[in-house]
């Protein structure tokens, strides 16, 4: 028998609020239907004895006090799901946009999830290529890791993003790797920027796109991480794909939690963010990570804009808490014209070191990445240095620490769009660039590792190293 209630008590912005209401769940989905007989969906996001707060997802405009009639369906939100996912686009909402017709579900899943149980959980020890020299160098992207890139507005992360997804991979059989890619509040020039970008690449096989557009209602763009993850986890978990999930942005995402907080009444915290955003960003961050028993695994590369480059900003402070590391893009080096401006010293990965090295990248990459790393912090030292007395005064050592830096971000950092270099390329381009400095000063390498790879003077031989 379906029960419907008739009128509404309240309408405000995309609440409406019902009274006398019973047997009613906190997020159970409920159908409106208006008087012309269009129907709209909501969720119940507030209860209070008996009466009931709906978020209505397509807005209330229209919506009549009186003759307004609710129906509760008795589920959560939830989204059909099948292999067939793979190359589809679907708005915010998990609902087809690509004009190829529905879904044909194999199961529907509550797009809510849960955090994976840390006693089930498998550590990570693979790591996932990006093609990039400046993450899987020195900041390796892990297979199960959650590693966000904290960027700042109108600076280029869409194209590093649109670049990893083209290049991301994994080792052995790529028919088992795949992307879920989830855009929160772009406009409709970024979000055709995305398509077209993995469609002209051929990698859209591969990706389930989810675009939530800044027109859309904000409901959607809490909706669209959820999605996506729910629709990870079915490929990762039930199918045994490596899912790679891009997210961006989740400064949107978390400005829309901010404006839902408001509209609900709550009392705000820092910045005016609700208290329980750390909350809610943990409940779709552990989402990521590999479950013992089962052959898949769910990685994470959220992009978040900082505002006004504020990493400090609850934003990027609270991520950093959740995630394990974080790449973290310079404007100064995107304003000298360094492509991808990655800050190779505020960037990290927590997990690096048991996904690297032998048996998994190459031997030597955990003394080349420290190496890499310890020089290239002397090169702020000799850049400070030289700002007091002037690069003529410094000494000779100094002065091949300059140089050391300059091609440090010309050749490692620095790399064109569709250049995608494989890790022993990155490996042996640090090397090269090693050889600008004396063998003394590498003391974070090995004997065996520096007789090895180590040739003092070999960067002269290669100035123009473009084809690595």
């Amino acid at each position: 028998m379906r029960m419907e209630y008739t009128g509404l008590d309240n309408v405000s912005g995309s609440l409406v609020a019902l009274k006398n209401v019973s047997g009613v769940s906190y997020d159970e989905l409920a159908e409106i239907t208006l008087e012309d007989g269009s129907r709209r969906s909501g969720r119940v996001i507030l209860l209070d004895g008996g009466r009931a707060v709906l978020q209505v997802f397509q807005g209330t405009r229209g919506i009549s006090l009186d003759n307004a009639r609710t129906h509760f369906t008795g589920r959560p939100m939830d989204m059909a799901l099948s292999k067939e996912m793979l190359g589809r686009i679907f708005d915010g909402a998990g609902r087809p946009i690509d004009g190829l017709g529905e879904l044909y579900p194999d199961e529907r899943r509550n797009i809510n999830g849960s955090a994976i149980n840390p006693v089930s959980r498998q550590y990570p020890r693979s790591c996932i290529y990006t093609g990039v020299s400046a993450i899987d160098g020195t900041a390796t992207l892990i297979r199960g890791q959650k590693l966000p890139i904290f960027s700042g507005a109108g600076m280029s992360h869409n194209e590093l993003a649109a670049q990893i997804v083209r290049q991301a991979r994994v080792e052995g059989d790529q028919s088992e790797f795949a992307i879920v890619f989830a855009a929160m509040g772009v406009k409709n020039d970024t979000a055709e920027f995305f398509r077209r970008n993995f469609e002209e690449a051929g990698a859209l096989q591969r990706v389930v796109m989810f675009l939530n557009l800044a027109a859309d209602p904000i409901i959607e763009r809490i909706l669209t991480p959820r999605c996506a993850l729910t629709a990870a986890e079915y490929l990762a978990f039930t199918h045994g794909y490596h899912v790679l999930v891009i997210m961006t942005d989740m400064t949107s995402y978390c400005e829309a939690v901010r404006e839902f907080s408001s509209s609900k009444g709550e009392i705000p915290s820092r910045k005016g963010f609700p208290a329980y955003l750390y909350s809610d960003l943990a409940s779709l961050y552990e989402r990521a990570g590999m479950i013992q028993g089962l052959p898949g695994s769910v990685t994470q590369v959220p992009i978040l804009t900082m505002p006004n480059d504020d990493i400090t900003h609850p934003i990027p402070d609270l991520t950093g808490y959740i995630t394990e590391g974080q790449i973290v893009l310079d404007r100064q080096m995107e304003q000298s014209g360094i492509y991808p401006p990655i800050n190779i010293l505020s960037s990290l990965s927590r997990l690096m070191k048991d996904g690297i090295g032998k048996g998994c990248t190459r031997e030597d990459h955990p003394g080349l990445s420290n190496q890499l790393f310890a020089s290239y912090s002397k090169v702020q030292d000799a850049r400070s240095l030289a700002s007091v007395i002037g690069e003529d005064e410094l000494s000779d050592l100094d002065k091949r620490y300059l140089r050391f830096g300059q091609a440090f971000e010309q050749y490692f950092v620095r790399q064109d769009l569709l250049a995608n270099r494989t890790i022993e390329q990155t490996l042996d381009l640090g090397w090269k660039l090693l050889s600008i400095l004396p063998a003394g000063e590498l003391d974070r390498v090995s004997d065996a590792e520096l007789q090895a790879h180590y040739q003092e003077g070999a960067w002269q031989e290669d100035p123009e190293p473009e084809a690595l």
